[in-house]
């Protein structure tokens, strides 16, 4: 069983001129998913969206903080009445990618953010985390030589970035993160 973030990756492909249809009930589908124990965010990517990629599917993006929040989802009824109610206006069956790995945090959409706005999160998450960290360890840590010293408080850090931090962070900038340029 997984005991960090995962993240799916769910595309299927709308009847012609359903389209709207489908919108609507995945709209509904994600809010109700989002309202799960352990979800992070649920994002629905549109056809056409990235214009280097040619694609005419439409591509959910999935988090849970666990396997096993992700599992009770899937096998939720409120999950079967959603599929249900979609089956309607899509073609086919769906493709399903699980997906894993750190860079997901900030990677929910075909086109990644511009790498400042990455750097900006991750500085706003480690800042903060390096700060409280050297607050509680730092007197213990004191007479220990630099280098294991070092390597703790990186342990530390990043634990604590992969399965707290960033997973909130990325929560919360996710609109700020993929908005969209406008054109002036």
């Amino acid at each position: 069983m997984s005991e960090h973030a995962v993240t799916v990756l769910i595309s299927r492909s709308a009847k012609a001129g359903c389209e709207a249809d489908f919108e609507r009930v995945t709209a509904a589908l994600m809010r109700t998913a989002e309202g799960f124990n352990g979800c992070l965010g649920a994002q629905l990517v549109h056809p056409g969206e990235d214009p280097e990629v040619a694609d005419t599917m439409y591509h959910v993006v999935l988090a849970f903080d666990h396997q096993h929040n992700l599992d009770a989802w899937h096998n939720s009824p409120e999950r079967q009445q959603g599929l249900a109610a979609a089956a309607a206006f899509i073609e086919g069956p769906p493709r399903i990618k699980p997906m894993i790995g750190l860079g997901l945090w900030f990677r929910t959409t075909p086109q990644a953010p511009p790498r400042w706005k990455v750097a900006v999160v991750t500085w706003v998450g480690i800042c903060p985390t390096v700060y409280l960290l050297f607050l509680l360890m730092g007197d213990r840590l004191q007479s220990w030589w630099l280098l294991p010293r070092t390597m703790v408080l990186t342990v530390a850090v990043v634990a604590v970035m992969t399965w707290v931090v960033a997973p909130q962070l990325t929560k919360l900038f996710r609109p700020w993160l993929f908005s969209k340029r406008v054109a002036l």
